[in-house]
């Protein structure tokens, strides 16, 4: 099983974000209903069983964290995703480490695109300006384990198990 561990997230119009970045990218953006901030990977695992007892000892996140910004991975850029409060995900990360979880590489975003080409630089630059101050969505109160299934079509996303207030 291929698993990981996330916070679901809303993006409150995910259509129009898309439609404005479309004509001057090319890309593979996520589908909606995957759209999720990764807290660690954890690649393939022969049980969730030793996970779930780990997972059983987080505290639950107590709010919803708003999506503010965009920003990218790469040069050049190869990732689009959406910004949140960095602070207080890394604070949270630590309460991960504390229970065993291995966040070495943990950098808080949710990826949106992944860029193939960018037509225009410029207007993308500006575009993603555009787009610094936006609140964009939230990342649901929710820590949740989930077994990824690859196809040749998509990626599915099954939760196993989740941990809320």
């Amino acid at each position: 099983m291929r698993l990981f561990i996330a916070s679901p997230v809303r993006v409150d119009d995910y259509p129009a974000l898309m439609a404005d970045f479309s004509a001057i990218l090319e890309g593979k953006w996520v589908e909606e209903e995957n759209l999720h901030l990764t807290w660690i990977f954890l690649g393939t695992q022969n049980s969730p069983e030793p996970i779930i007892k780990k997972m059983r000892a987080l505290p639950p996140l107590q709010e919803a964290y708003p999506l503010t910004g965009l920003g990218t991975f790469d040069h050049p850029p190869r990732i689009l995703f959406a910004r949140s409060h960095e602070r207080i995900l890394y604070d949270r990360a630590r309460e991960f480490r504390k229970r065993g979880f291995d966040l070495t590489r943990f950098t808080p975003h949710v990826t949106l695109c992944r860029i193939k080409k960018i037509r225009n630089y410029k207007r993308f630059k500006e575009l993603k300006k555009d787009y610094e101050e936006k609140i964009l969505g939230e990342i649901v109160p929710e820590i949740a384990l989930y077994e990824s299934v690859l196809t040749k079509e998509r990626a599915y996303y099954k939760k196993i198990e989740s941990v809320t207030k």
